[in-house]
């Protein structure tokens, strides 16, 4: 788990890397905003480690040596950030023997470094644990991994929606959040955004809405589909179809959408539910409880009795659409969700090889599933 953002490492050189931009770019701010801050003086440096081949990451070495070897002009204490570092990882320039000789020669210096009035930090996304640069580093350094377990992303994703929006006075409802991650998708910086947009739209109202999230949040391509799953859901069939005839014509216009994608995400829905039909009948979950009671039992499951491969594990979706989906599935019996798979299944046949116009043979399909006489 990241560390404590209340907490300063008292070492005098400090990795922070991790697969999340947003939280190892916010880190180490904090870092090094509150290391100038204790040091005093003018003479802190920034350099900037993203570089674009070997040559570039020699020069931006050279000039980490160099700010650690220059004592601060006017005395005192200097803090040196190497920032956004992208040559500490598997990457190519990583694999460069003069740029591995080079990490490995300062991190080596470092352990016998006099650090007094000296602090260093170094930022990065990836970091190769194995090298000796890391090995040695690690011995003298505080170490930070903000890395994300796939699991904990989403918690972690609602968090920063949350704290965001109580930064600017407001506050959102943990299904809100959930909604606007399963809309948005769970990129941290893209939801620190979606937050400020949210508390910018809500003006003076003190709480964000579930109207709100949908009328201002960006939706992801993902997120673009739910709108014909739920009308599936909800079984509505005029809504269905009008949303089928929006989709379709944004098909027209997107060569990289197809009716086949759109085909795919209403298989997806129907496997979903027919998911929470078995669950509900194994009684692993209940009806009649809030979002959050529905979260925890969830949780509860055991792992090993799902399935491994994530688009059969109910677990591994996001459960703010799993609870949306499991008022959906209460609109259909087991066989005629079973029965849906079958008319979806020729649906995707006759799109693949019949001549019959796209529009027609989905509109067709919609109907036999939605309608309640077939």
């Amino acid at each position: 788990m990241p560390a404590s953002k209340t907490k300063l490492p008292t070492e005098p050189l400090c990795l922070v890397f991790g697969d999340e931009d947003f939280l190892v770019r916010d880190r180490a701010s904090q870092i090094y905003e509150e290391w100038c801050a204790e040091a005093g003086g003018e003479d802190h440096q920034i350099i900037d480690g993203t570089v674009r081949n070997a040559a570039e990451a020699l020069e931006a070495l050279a000039k980490l040596n160099e700010a650690v070897q220059t004592l601060p002009f006017f005395g005192g204490a200097k803090v040196v950030w190497l920032r956004g570092a992208n040559f500490l990882g598997d990457e190519r320039t990583a694999s460069s023997r003069d740029v591995t000789d080079r990490l490995n020669g300062l991190a080596k210096g470092w352990e016998t470094f006099d650090w007094q009035g000296v602090r260093v930090l170094i930022s990065c996304g990836k970091v190769d644990k194995r090298k000796a640069f890391f090995k040695s580093a690690k011995k003298i350094a505080a170490v930070e991994d903000l890395s994300i377990a796939d699991k904990e992303r989403g918690s972690r994703a609602a968090l920063i929606v949350r704290q965001r929006l109580a930064e600017l006075g407001k506050k959102i409802a943990p299904h809100v959040a959930d909604e606007l991650i399963l809309l948005a998708g769970s990129d941290l910086q893209q939801l620190h955004t979606e937050a400020d947009k949210l508390a910018a739209y809500v003006g003076e109202r003190e709480e964000v809405m579930r109207q709100d999230v949908h009328e201002i949040a960006t939706r992801t391509r993902q997120a673009q589909g739910f709108a014909l799953a739920d009308a599936l859901g909800e079984r509505n069939l005029p809504k269905l179809l009008r949303v089928l005839d929006e989709e379709l014509w944004v098909v027209k216009l997107d060569a990289k959408k197809s009716p086949i994608a759109l085909l795919y995400g209403l298989i997806t829905k129907v496997r979903t539910m027919i998911f929470l039909k078995e669950m509900l009948r194994l009684k692993w979950i209940r009806t009649g409880g809030g979002y959050q009671q529905f979260k925890s039992q969830l949780e509860a499951i055991q792992d090993d009795r799902l399935p491994d491969e994530r688009k059969f594990n109910p677990k591994a979706m996001h459960p703010y659409m799993l609870f949306n989906a499991l008022g959906h599935a209460r609109q259909y019996s087991e066989g005629e969700l079973t029965q849906a798979m079958d008319i979806l299944l020729r649906c995707n046949r006759q799109l693949v090889s019949s001549s019959t116009d796209d529009t027609l043979i989905l509109q067709q399909a919609l109907v036999q599933i939605v309608n309640k006489a077939a």
